[in-house]
């Protein structure tokens, strides 16, 4: 399954577009199936259709837990770190994972959780949100996880859009120096759900809760009434497996959904390679498992493969910025896979607090959520992996269910800013706005994907019109991935950001990731966020909302020197029309800038900004609308 050398990754990539069917079907091979599949693939993008490894019968937790309880029994499968330092850190080994989640899929059985019911988990990160999402998967269920931060109204959203019929919770969460209300929150939304028969809430911060006599149950109760012995259900391998909510720009959330076989092989292949995982390391993704991250490289691809995964309740700047370099030290950890957003806040801290702690055992480091930024990268590269660790640039989507674009560690030649090459099975194609294929290297297009891979998104949860037009309709016969991509002299990929973050100034094409990281670079920024405003000349103009590390002196001569930075790094082309400073961006709880926000506040509509109750911190909006230029 793991390629050793880049011609060997050549070789891969060849024999995968040369011959899909028969590359993914060697690929598959090496998981448990309890009955062969029938067909490697069949599909029609025009219909949204794609099915892998039909009529073969699996089931995912016998791949993530089962297999390798002979060898890998004794080995930890999950390591906790909690939130507070102070508190000890649990490792669950392969047997004692596969105990819990036996016991607990006999407590869902118990209460009528059947194959193909819908159980939304609303759980902070804790072991047992790892153990919830595998009892699911163990017995058919299908999980809907909701991120820990998540309003009332938005778990309300998503359990009456699934029609689930559990919701498992706690009763409250750490995070920081703050305890956020779990339970209460769940009640709040459950007012408006009829589907929802129980609730399982497990304790984590003793906060008083309300329990109702009939439908909610205390896991610590639950689960000592029954035994560990579960078989695994027996399921096809295009069964579904979980649907993950992903915001939409319009109208309500989708549910995206991933099916059980192609998930499993793509989410463990893609982890294996582009980690160049080793047996024994430690490999800490520092995501939630309330997204995708969390999903394929905290819980599936990992386990599935037989690694060890770290899992973070905290957040990277409590009690202070060097948690991260902590928690390196103390677990030795091996992989460091995080956000860009993580690493310019780091950064932002400085290096007193990075200095002093032990790196010598990270071999990787890996970004994912977002283009990462010049700086960030070199910051990242030299500071945390001592100029030796390899540094993968991953780019992928919840739809992708995983990576698609990304160096694989140590064999694919870097390049910073760029996730640099496909992987094997993934093909990409640049194309205009017309949808006519762009040829050659050194160009930049609209990034589509020509051909299936076993992680695609197979439908949106109850509503498969929807899937059609929003990733198969914008160009005909291809996944449109709603970026904007460039392919340099070498081949190599690097997303310029959304479609609609692309910038037309003058008849330029101009990324708003290529601006930011240009503005970023600037001595003082900590970072900055770029959308288009109307211009009378050249149609768009450029507005950067940037955060300074100090008091500005001389705002204007500060707006000059980001220009004349901007103007050596890409060009006059490229320099902000306006610049305006803030303290903060308005940012959703996984790091995503509401550029859709910033947008209305630089064209002067401020009367319907939208839903801000999703925000980190929804009182950004009302600074910066203040001191809009």
């Amino acid at each position: 399954m793991k390629i050793k050398t880049f011609e060997e990754y050549q070789i891969a990539y060849k024999q995968s577009v040369d011959d899909p069917e028969g590359f993914w079907a060697e690929v598959a091979q090496q998981f448990q199936w309890r009955t062969p599949w029938k067909k490697v693939l069949s599909w029609d993008f025009n219909e949204a259709n794609v099915k892998w490894f039909e009529g073969g019968v699996m089931n995912i937790t016998e791949n993530a837990l089962d297999r390798h309880l002979a060898d890998k029994g004794d080995q930890p499968a999950i390591i906790w770190e909690p939130n507070d330092p102070e508190d000890k850190s649990v490792s669950l080994t392969y047997r004692v994972l596969f105990d819990q989640v036996c016991r607990f899929a006999n407590v869902l059985k118990k209460h009528g959780v059947k194959k193909g019911d819908r159980v939304c988990i609303y759980l902070p990160m804790v072991p047992e949100l790892t153990v919830a999402v595998l009892a699911c998967a163990r017995i058919g269920a299908i999980h809907s996880v909701v991120f820990g931060g998540f309003s009332a109204k938005s778990i309300a959203d998503r359990i009456n859009d699934a029609a689930c019929t559990m919701v498992i919770t706690s009763d409250g969460a750490f995070r920081g120096n703050k305890v956020i209300p779990m339970k209460a929150t769940v009640d709040e939304a459950l007012v408006q759900c009829d589907s929802v028969k129980n609730v399982i809430v497990m304790t984590r911060t003793r906060t008083p809760v309300s329990m109702l006599k009939g439908r909610d149950l205390w896991w610590e109760e639950e689960v000592k009434l029954v035994d560990s012995v579960c078989a695994a259900e027996p399921m096809d391998a295009e069964d579904m497996l979980f649907i993950l909510y992903t915001s939409g720009s319009t109208g309500k959330p989708k549910g995206v959904v991933h099916t059980c076989g192609g998930y499993m092989v793509y989410a463990t292949y893609t982890f294996a390679n582009v980690f160049q995982y080793e047996p024994g390391e430690v490999h800490f993704c520092t995501a939630d498992i309330g997204w995708i991250t969390g999903h394929s490289y905290i819980v599936y691809g990992p386990l599935c493969y037989g690694a060890t995964s770290l899992v973070f309740e905290g957040v990277p700047t409590y009690p202070d910025a060097s948690r991260f370099w902590k928690i390196i030290e103390k677990h030795k950890v091996n992989i460091l896979y995080t956000a860009p957003t993580a690493i310019r806040s780091l950064m932002s801290s400085g290096l007193d607090y990075v200095n002093g702690h032990d790196f010598s055992s990270l071999t990787k480091l890996g970004s994912v959520g977002e283009p990462i930024n010049e700086e960030a990268w070199h910051w990242y590269k030299t500071n945390i992996g001592g100029d030796h660790c390899p540094l993968v640039d991953t780019w992928w989507q919840t739809e992708t269910g995983g990576i698609m674009i990304s160096p694989l560690a140590g064999i694919t030649p870097e390049k910073p800013t760029f996730a640099t090459l496909p992987l094997p099975g993934v093909q990409p194609v640049l194309v205009d706005e017309n949808g006519l294929k762009i040829e050659g290297n050194g160009v930049s297009g609209n990034l589509c994907i020509k051909f299936p891979w076993p992680g695609i998104v197979r439908t949106t949860y109850g509503d498969h019109e929807r899937a059609k037009q929003t990733y198969f309709s914008t160009y005909k016969g291809m996944y449109f991935t709603g970026d904007g991509c460039l392919r340099d002299e070498d081949g190599y990929y690097r997303i310029t950001g959304r479609v609609d973050d692309v910038l037309n100034v003058s008849g330029h094409r101009i990324g708003t990731a290529e601006v930011e990281n240009a503005i970023n670079m600037h001595l003082g920024v900590v970072e900055s966020a770029v959308v288009g405003y109307p211009h009378d000349i050249k149609g768009q103009g450029i507005y950067a909302y940037v955060i300074s590390d100090k008091e500005i002196d001389d705002a204007e001569m500060f707006r000059k020197d980001i220009g004349a930075t901007v103007s050596r790094i890409i060009g006059p082309i490229a320099k902000p029309d306006k610049v305006q400073f803030v303290t903060g961006l308005p940012k959703t709880r996984s790091g995503k800038i509401m550029r859709r926000i910033l947008r209305k506040i630089s064209e002067g509509d401020v009367s319907n900004l939208g839903d801000t109750s999703t925000l980190l911190d929804p009182t950004v909006v009302e600074e910066i609308k203040k001191g809009a230029l």
